[in-house]
């Protein structure tokens, strides 16, 4: 059986963020700039940098201004933040992001536990922050959650993930991130539901976790349906305070790695991205999870 893949793809790298945000040692500003700028110099057209969130909810990312506004903008690259509210939107704006993303879930429990508020309560708050980012000349793209499991309800139905992402996009939202918050989806689900959400492709990403070890299998499948675009945190780093057992997400450099061998562009150094990856490590003391970091360590 012959699968038709793209020929070139989108990696979105979202170890600033994502990475970060379940981390207990705190990485200091200079240190985190000095990372992302290699992110930058990488080849990397994607970085999301950090998040506004209230720094005592996510203590990791609370210099999240400083970071934003010194760092080194390189031509051709979006620099994003996650965002929670209106006063998160207002502090990314202060410090000229070039993107901002929202998060909602699919499971209704994981919403109330991640946000405080319901689905329904979340909503009139995205369709705010959507019209004053798009005032402010912003792009949002929209994050969901719990799409193939939450660790509070089990199995989440294709038709509530549905109905989350076409909420979504029709308050403005230009992607919609689907994620695998605890890294719980298999070759089989991912097609199954990549089958039924009847989006264009080009509205989808993939956000998978890999805390079982199926994130690339699941990401080959997603190319064989037509997905370019892939979320992905240098050294494997991440997981979701609110989800017990997202231990990372999918490594960039293993997802460069296996595109790059399949001759799918992503116009990424290699060399340059494991020079990032290899200077992030240096900063932890523990091993991250990245297996072409331990080949290149």
């Amino acid at each position: 059986m012959t699968l038709d893949f793209p020929t070139k793809v989108q990696i979105k790298e979202v170890g600033p963020r994502d990475g970060l945000q379940n981390e207990r040692q705190f990485i200091s500003t200079n240190k985190k700039v000095e990372w992302i700028n290699m992110l930058s110099n990488s080849g990397m057209d994607y970085i999301e940098i950090t998040s506004f969130v209230h720094p005592k909810w996510i203590p990791a990312l609370s210099d999240a201004v400083d970071v934003a506004k010194q760092i080194e903008r390189k031509e051709g690259v979006t620099y994003a933040a996650l965002v929670p509210n209106e006063t998160g939107l207002e502090r990314a704006l202060e410090s000229e992001v070039d993107e901002v993303s929202i998060f909602i879930s699919a499971s209704e429990t994981h919403n109330r536990k991640n946000i405080n508020k319901s689905i329904d309560e979340t909503l009139p708050i995205y369709d705010s922050i959507i019209k004053q980012a798009n005032v402010a000349g912003k792009k949002v793209r929209g994050y969901v959650s719990t799409v193939f499991g939450c660790p509070y309800e089990g199995t989440v139905s294709v038709e509530r993930v549905k109905k989350v992402v076409d909420k979504l996009l029709t308050l403005g939202v230009y992607e919609v991130s689907l994620g695998d918050t605890i890294g719980i989806a298999n070759p089989k689900q991912m097609e199954s539901v990549l089958n039924q959400l009847n989006f264009p492709t080009s509205t989808l990403a993939l956000h998978l976790h890999d805390t079982r070890g199926m994130a690339l299998a699941n990401i080959l499948v997603g190319l064989s349906k037509g997905i370019t675009v892939f979320d992905s945190s240098n050294g494997g780093l991440g997981g979701c305070p609110y989800a017990k057992g997202a231990s990372g997400n999918v490594a960039t450099e293993d997802l460069l790695f296996m595109l790059q061998q399949m001759g799918i562009e992503t116009n990424i150094n290699f060399d340059e991205y494991i020079q990032a990856s290899k200077y992030l490590q240096s900063l932890f003391s523990k091993q991250l999870r990245s297996h072409q970091l331990q080949i290149h360590s």
